[in-house]
């Protein structure tokens, strides 16, 4: 068997040709084999007619004219593969050429050695066209990939620096997780908002902290109950400054009068019943207050919960729930809610681990107010931004312990929760 291209074959014995492609065959007398056959063991080379004569008529005296009709139906056989050219040298002899468009014809996949063919005859220039069309193919993919997309959003956060800070008295260290777009990262841009005179705190002794800053908006989120075994959730606190002015929080007023607004409203967190036997489905429910601090203004405070419900190890369904109000109750509640589909990678950010949630979300509710106050109208039109905008956003976790995680959450620019964290069985 002779390979004309990596899918046609001469088989001289059988006396045919047996396109590979479809298993189809062309039949050849013995005169037309033994002439193609003989052409075929130099491509491109001139073969002279008493030569091709003596190939195909072996022992036989015959006209020069059988030659010339033996080649003409060579011609008409090899018609369906323009690639291969028979061909008449004027006075010299007949030539058979076959190009290398041959070896981008469709190979039959059972058809291994035709494959393998191809591949090795191919020129070097063919297959460094090839490699770069299926490397250009790759980086297409990747770079439009949801995993490239996470490492794009991933690369714009740092956490390579601790943070000073003096929280009703006690002084200690919080990690620190700033974007690119953060170019002012010296401690007096958290610590200013508290007041001097008022920063007191009776009986707190000590906490862990962690800081972020989005450029736009200064978080601080602390546990004062932690310990090697984690927070128990007693006692956080969640502050986020989004006015460069020092807001002048007088932490010894802040304390009581956030325990007064959270007995009062409350709309996120969720009071559980005994654990249910035998549930089908599991949320993961994430809860947390955090204030907002201006100077002047009334106190706001965000009541936010998050809920996670996995369909495998790392994909599952989102909801996200915000209640904005303010401490005089003079604005009615904003809320803004939002569910759909996220993924979850765990990877790293300045060498911390982290859980990335990619959400994209195909649910929003923005239910507006009757009132706002002029402390919370900057909080109503961020929201009403995301609202608009929110298509595809990302949910940093950057911590977690068995009762609470702190998460970095994209909502009004990014703000900093340390949340309680409990399991819904449903």
């Amino acid at each position: 068997m002779q390979q004309l291209t990596p899918y046609l074959a001469l088989d001289t014995k059988a006396k045919h040709l047996l396109d590979q492609r479809d298993g189809s065959e062309i039949v050849l007398s013995f005169s037309e084999a033994q002439v193609l056959s003989h052409l075929l063991s130099a491509p491109g080379t001139v073969f002279g007619k008493e030569e091709l004569l003596s190939v195909g008529w072996p022992e036989r005296v015959v006209a020069l004219t059988s030659l010339t009709q033996c080649i003409s139906i060579l011609r008409k056989k090899l018609e369906p593969y323009p690639e291969i050219q028979l061909k008449t040298v004027a006075r010299r002899g007949y030539q058979l050429n076959i190009s290398e468009q041959s070896h981008v014809h469709m190979l039959a996949i059972s058809d291994g050695e035709a494959i393998r063919t191809a591949l090795v005859s191919v020129s070097l220039k063919i297959k460094l066209l090839g490699i770069l069309l299926l490397l250009g193919l790759v980086g297409f993919f990747w770079y439009y990939s949801d995993y490239h997309q996470m490492v794009k959003q991933v690369s714009h956060w740092r956490a390579d620096k601790q943070l000073p800070l003096n929280v009703g008295g006690t002084l200690a260290s919080a990690q620190l997780f700033y974007s690119d777009e953060a170019k002012q990262l010296h401690p007096s841009m958290w610590q200013k908002h508290l007041a001097p005179e008022g920063n007191l705190i009776p009986g707190l002794k000590h906490f862990s902290a962690y800081a972020a800053s989005d450029g736009r908006n200064y978080s601080f989120a602390i546990c004062p109950s932690a310990d090697e075994t984690g927070c128990d959730g007693d006692g956080i606190i969640n502050i986020t400054a989004i006015d460069p002015k020092p807001a002048g929080l007088s932490m010894k007023e802040f304390v009581p009068l956030s325990k007064e607004m959270e007995r009062r409203i409350r709309y996120n967190r969720i009071i559980l019943p005994p654990a249910v036997d035998n549930a089908e489905l599991v949320e993961h429910n994430y809860h947390a207050d955090i204030y907002f601090p201006v100077a002047g203004e009334l106190l706001v405070r965000t009541d936010l919960s998050l809920s996670l419900v996995y369909d495998s190890k790392d994909s599952g369904q989102f909801y996200s729930s915000a209640c904005v109000t303010d401490q005089d109750c003079i604005t009615t509640p904003i809320k803004y809610q939002l569910r759909g589909h996220f993924h979850q990678y765990r990877t790293e950010i300045s060498g911390t681990l982290v859980d990335v949630f990619q959400v994209k979300v195909n649910q929003k509710e923005l239910i507006k107010p009757d009132n706002v106050s002029d402390s919370a109208m900057h909080f109503y039109r961020e929201i009403r931004k995301d609202d608009i905008r929110d298509e595809e956003i990302y949910y940093f976790r950057v911590y977690q312990d068995h009762k609470t995680a702190v998460w970095i959450v994209p909502q009004m620019g990014n703000l900093l929760a340390w949340t309680t964290y409990s399991e819904v069985k449903l």
